[in-house]
């Protein structure tokens, strides 16, 4: 017992050691020159903008896009936009899954890129102050004179215009929008069907049936890890959109509740929550690595048997796993499960609901001396011919105009590689992931061929999430600021006291001094500015 609860402290102590991790090198990749015909090179140095006819661009390769090619220039999308937009691009790639310690050498070394796609909001101090601390542009003038699609959308969509800016007005970055409701609900539980079928189960959908079908799968069908979700970035990700912390009526981070922003990790139903998932740990029903579970564990372990059920997308959930088990297994199935709750027949409170604007945007760097170059590339993905080109990718190849309709070929939906939809979408488009364009909802009509996709995004979005959810709140410096300081340090606690309850290393009564450590560190005051924040964009929404 004392040698597993070395090795846990042991893991504890590296995920906390993981923001200090010095990355001294990113994967580059040049795009391919068609005057001068060079071909693609590899280095490991930080990339500085260059005046040979390429414009520089950091970004992580999706991870669907990765498992195919090793290079953003391997991959068709980014050769067609180059293309269209006569940019020739030389990318930067920092190390799967460490964009956050990544972006922090990159700024440093001051050898920016002209482009940079990150999760801004994560900026020590918000976007505004990487505006002011003189890494990325202020866009106003830039999206006014050189994005006139952008513009045009954003003047005739105010409620998205409002979330991509700062409190003070800026614009900082080209964002990913998801303008339509249908597009923002796409993970949820997910569950081997044959499993439960052949153990006379029928599908959860509250914490008592999920224990009793967790423990069936373990002691029946030999999973020696029935639940599996992400770990990766940080330990309970795949739970974090609802999943079974949401049936004690709270959520981990921030949420709304009757107008009034809530932290649900200090509230007492967070307590119980892990008193349950320290006896469900304790029973081996959960993936005894769930701290360092990333995708590609979590497709082995549902792929493999390892594992039963597990929370993730409809794509690349089950439009990847059903088709790779049939292959070796024709009677596996596998089934969307709703979101679980504490008594039957209950409503979910909480379920996985994607923001209005996505998390990542491309900033242009304070250093470019191709602003105008940039900012006509990336509004090209607003535009008639860029909507087309990023969520249905090239015609004739991954799509066919039918009855003006982009409809998907062949190459995407039964890929003769033998991709999955969403490898190959991946390839092709950038309608699954994040990226300058609004996505198209044609894109999900099509990409969800499964009838288990189908059913699985109907009942996903049948909660109440919308409630509660808290929008996209722009802030001023200072707020952002303080909040960075604030979370950075509570998010640390509570992840690893979280870890210690579960793992059993701390009682659960631990939770209690714990609460009292985050309110020291002004987990009120952070909840404070949220509020303040909120209140701010619902004056402005009511006054629209």
């Amino acid at each position: 017992m004392l040698a597993f609860i070395t090795k846990v402290t042991g893991l504890i102590l590296l995920l906390g050691m993981l923001t200090a991790c010095d990355q001294n090198g990113t994967d580059s990749d040049t795009a391919m020159d068609e005057r001068s015909g060079s071909s693609e090179s590899q280095t490991v140095s930080i990339a500085a903008p260059n005046d040979d006819g390429r414009l520089t661009y950091w970004a992580e390769l999706n991870g669907n896009a990765a498992s195919i090619k090793s290079s953003f220039n391997e991959v068709p999308f980014f050769q067609e936009w180059q293309k269209r937009t006569r940019v020739n691009l030389q990318f930067i790639r920092p190390p799967a899954n460490q964009a956050k310690e990544a972006i922090n050498v990159l700024l440093t070394s001051g050898e920016l890129p002209d482009m940079i796609e990150y999760e801004w909001s994560n900026y020590p101090g918000g976007p505004e102050k990487a505006i002011k601390d003189g890494y990325i542009l202020r866009l106003n003038d830039v999206i006014d004179q050189s994005a006139p699609h952008l513009k045009q959308y954003l003047n005739e969509h105010p409620d998205i215009d409002m979330q991509i800016r700062t409190a003070s007005g800026s614009y900082y970055a080209f964002p990913f929008i998801q303008g339509q409701d249908k597009l923002r609900t796409y993970q949820g539980p997910i569950i081997r069907k044959d499993w439960l079928d052949e153990l006379g189960l029928e599908v959860p959908t509250t914490i008592d049936e999920w224990h009793t079908m967790l423990r069936a799968f373990k002691d029946k069908k030999g999973a020696d890890a029935p639940l599996t979700f992400l770990g990766v970035p940080n330990p309970l990700f795949g739970i974090e959109g609802g999943g079974f912390i949401g049936a004690f009526g709270i959520k981990k981070g921030f949420y709304v509740e009757d107008g009034q922003i809530k932290f649900g990790a200090q509230e007492p139903e967070y307590k119980a929550f892990l008193a349950l998932f320290r006896e469900w740990y304790a029973e081996g029903l959960i993936d005894k690595n769930l701290a360092a579970v990333d995708s590609q564990t979590q497709d082995t372990n549902m792929t493999t048997g390892r594992s039963g059920a597990s929370i993730w997308n409809a794509g690349a959930g089950i439009g990847t796993w059903l088709p790779i088990l049939q292959e070796t297994d024709p009677h596996a199935q596998l089934v969307p499960a709703p979101y679980p709750v504490m008594n039957k027949g209950d409503r979910p409170k909480f379920g996985q609901l994607a923001p209005a604007i996505g998390s990542s945007g491309v900033a242009i760097s304070s250093n470019s001396r191709h602003v105008e170059e940039a900012a006509r590339m990336l509004d090209y993905g607003y535009g008639p011919e860029g909507h087309l080109l990023f969520n249905f990718g090239i015609e004739g190849v991954s799509f066919e105009m039918k009855d003006g309709y982009p409809t998907y070929t062949e190459t995407i939906l039964k890929n003769p590689d033998k991709w999955s939809p969403a490898q190959a979408l991946a390839m092709y488009t950038r309608a699954s992931y994040f990226g300058p364009f609004v996505q198209d909802t044609r894109y999900m009509e099509q990409y969800y061929i499964l009838p288990e996709q189908k059913e699985a995004v109907q009942l996903w979005s049948n909660t109440d999430a919308v409630l509660h959810q808290v929008p996209t709140l722009p802030k001023t410096e200072k707020e952002s600021t303080e909040m960075s300081v604030i979370m950075q340090e509570v998010n640390k606690v509570v992840d690893e006291m979280s870890l210690k309850i579960i793992f059993g290393i701390e009682p659960v009564d631990a939770f209690d001094t714990y609460v009292e450590q985050i309110k020291s560190l002004q987990i009120n005051r952070a909840i404070e500015i949220q509020q303040q924040a909120l209140e701010r964009y619902n004056r402005a929404v009511s006054s629209e």
